[in-house]
């Protein structure tokens, strides 16, 4: 009789992935599970990559890298299809019973009273009591509150049909990605992970096959609560760290203080670590992560977590305060707002991805709009496509010499090679509202531009 993989001690674990002889499946194959399928198809192990998205499957399957964005993948994604170490199905009976381990890799969104959503992880929680096989290893990397493994998650596997046991004839564990997304190849390769477990078996069992796969430093964790804590607090330090720079700006554009001078030599300190103002905080992880501590500790009163809360919403506030500069900027223009063009450059919530979660560039557009602008977009990563109901521009060149005001949200590379002389030349009116820090102050108003930077005084 064969060994499953949570009956088998390390060397045997290590003998079964250097054989090749374990098979995955990959719940979730989107921005971040399908690198981590590809990575583990590229270590040889036969992988399934499970999703629920049929155009997503329909593109994989006919060999087309679906995240363009993402450098170093692409051919490792043909390798492993052409090596037939990769499929891809959108049929958990099919794939979960032949897998001995089970990596979920789900997102967890909020709704929009801002309370973590787990649907994704508990409809696929209450299948895996369906079809999971005795003997398998389940690994969460998706990001959760501390204790979602232990007071939820495991229960909805075990169910109530006595079939599954966990630690008895299944193990279950966790391993937080940390990967940013444009840079997946290379976090894959530097970054440590965090390892957790229910018990020390699952524990080395993920560690095992981790380390088989990932070149990196595995650092394991008492239990899989402390593992996602860890998660948690990396991000919500950053959520934080944020805030307090972007509360600093709008002090600071008061007082006449450029902020980005003041980062920069802020940062020569040893002890510094430098954070950006923006026109808010987006994406699937950090508004969220922040999110998922607050709502762990509802449970405990009000009075646990009061800075992240403060964080949280002086970030929210920052595309308002995009449209105050905007609004100022007219203002000394004495440009009517009625019929005025906005171009907004940049529509991700981070430079250099194809990501909209979340980003503060729809709140932005949606005030403009309200407020009867105008509104029309450039991003190099969605040229001609619709998004919020206005279809993006191809190039700035077309359509610059009927703008009024060019409004950058988001620091794609592009962006920082636009020659100012030539766009102030060119626009209807001169207008530039900078969120980023990319354009030099100085350099706007030497090309007879009213520039208004976020934290940069006036």
């Amino acid at each position: 009789m064969i060994k499953k993989i949570m009956d088998m001690n390390s060397d045997e674990v290590k003998n079964a992935l250097s054989t090749n002889s374990i098979s995955v499946c990959v719940i979730g194959i989107g921005r971040i599970g399908l690198p981590t399928a590809l990575s583990f198809a590229n270590s040889g192990l036969f992988t399934i990559g499970l999703d629920i998205n049929s155009e997503l499957i329909k593109q994989i399957k006919s060999v087309d890298y679906p995240l363009k964005d993402e450098p170093g993948y692409d051919t490792i994604f043909e390798n492993v299809i052409k090596n037939e170490k990769f499929i891809v199905t959108s049929k958990i009976e099919e794939a979960v019973p032949k897998s001995d381990v089970i990596l979920l890799s789900l997102p967890t969104p909020m709704n929009v009273q801002n309370i973590p959503d787990y649907s994704a992880l508990r409809s696929v929680g209450k299948q895996l009591n369906e079809f999971l096989s005795p003997g398998s290893i389940v690994i969460i990397e998706s990001t959760i509150e501390p204790g979602f493994i232990e007071n939820e998650f495991l229960l909805l596997i075990e169910g109530d049909k006595k079939r599954l046991k966990a630690g008895a004839n299944f193990e279950i564990g966790v391993c937080p990605e940390t990967a940013n997304p444009g840079e997946i190849m290379k976090d894959f390769e530097k970054l440590p992970r965090l390892i957790g477990g229910i018990n020390k078996n699952s524990e080395n069992i993920i560690y095992d096959i981790y380390n088989h796969v990932f070149p990196v430093e595995l650092i394991r964790m008492p239990n899989c609560k402390t593992a996602n804590a860890v998660k948690l607090t990396t991000n919500v330090f950053r959520d934080v760290n944020i805030a307090f720079v972007n509360e600093l700006s709008l002090l600071f554009e008061k007082l006449g203080i450029d902020t980005m001078k003041v980062l920069e030599a802020a940062k020569t300190k040893y002890n510094f670590q430098v954070h950006y103002p923006g026109a808010g905080v987006g994406g699937p992880c950090l508004p969220v992560n922040s999110y998922q501590l607050i709502n762990s500790a509802k449970s405990f009163g009000e009075n646990y977590l009061q800075i992240v809360k403060a964080g949280r919403r002086i970030n929210e506030s920052m595309p308002q305060h995009v449209v105050d500069l905007i609004l100022d900027a007219f203002s000394e223009k004495g440009k009517p707002l009625d019929d005025s063009n906005i171009l907004i450059l940049g529509l991700s919530y981070k430079p250099n991805v194809k990501d909209i979660q979340l980003s503060p560039a729809q709140e932005i557009i949606d005030k403009l709009l309200k407020l009867k602008l105008n509104v029309k977009i450039y991003d190099p990563f969605y040229r001609s496509e619709k998004i919020y109901d206005i279809i993006c521009e191809n190039n700035i060149q077309d359509v610059i010499s009927s703008i009024d005001a060019v409004v950058l949200i988001t620091a794609h590379d592009e962006f920082k090679n636009i020659k100012l002389d030539d766009m102030a030349s060119k626009m209807k009116n001169n207008i530039l509202i900078d969120s980023r820090g990319v354009f030099d102050q100085i350099s706007a108003q030497n090309a007879g531009l009213i520039f208004r930077g976020l934290g940069r005084g006036i």
